[in-house]
């Protein structure tokens, strides 16, 4: 089964391991999570598991939704997400409705957080690209602005030129994260440093992708 599961991010703290040293960590609280749907290769042209988390009320759910979990003989999740599967025997003795916890991770275990990042409204291009600001000094007009866009004979901007727009909101992946504990009790998962998004947010967190790679070479 691929290794993933949501999650709310709950906030920061700092815990001290057994050797005294102090670590920032991140509280998720993951799961449980239910398969919603299996999709193989054979139906749906690709391998991977469908997951749902957070159960919502029917009459908030779309009709569509509701036949598609009634299906899978589940009641109505809030957040849907798809975890991809290598080939179809990753998939073995993957069942539709059975429920994934935070049990499928160690303390050691490296993951990929995914999340949108905190809104941070219009901002101009010193906070959002990082420009350098021209003179601050009296009568110089040029402070925090843009500057030059590049060529006037092309009469035009070109896609992709870095402007003052709005910044943040965006599905944001951090990955190579250490998961410090585990509590299946609580369903929480402490990971080492920040992850993406306000508190409240839904995080998805996977086995990351650059260690399973090193295992396989």
């Amino acid at each position: 089964m691929p290794k993933g599961i949501l999650g709310r991010k709950l906030g920061m703290t700092q815990i001290f391991t057994e050797t005294g040293v102090l670590l920032p960590v991140t509280v998720i609280e993951a799961g449980p999570c239910p398969v919603v749907q299996v999709k193989t290769e054979a139906s749906d042209g690709y391998n991977a598991i469908q997951i749902g988390f957070e159960e919502k009320p029917e009459r908030r759910t779309t009709k569509p939704l509701q036949g598609h979990f009634a299906k899978a003989g589940l009641k109505p999740c809030r957040v849907l997400r798809e975890l991809r599967a290598e080939d179809a025997a990753e998939l073995d003795g993957v069942n539709v409705g059975q429920e994934i916890t935070v049990d499928i991770f160690e303390s050691g275990d490296y993951v990929d957080v995914t999340g949108i990042s905190k809104g941070k409204g219009f901002a101009g291009v010193v906070k959002r690209w990082n420009f350098g600001r021209g003179p601050m000094s009296h009568g110089s007009m040029y402070h925090r602005r843009v500057g030059s866009l590049g060529d006037t004979g092309a009469a035009r901007v070109f896609k992709g030129r870095k402007l003052p727009g709005r910044m943040g909101g965006e599905q944001v992946t951090i990955q190579g994260l250490q998961i410090v504990r585990v509590d299946p009790e609580r369903n929480l998962l402490l990971v080492r440093g920040s992850v993406p998004g306000p508190k409240g947010g839904v995080v998805l967190v996977r086995e990351s992708v650059k260690r399973r790679k090193k295992k396989g070479a």
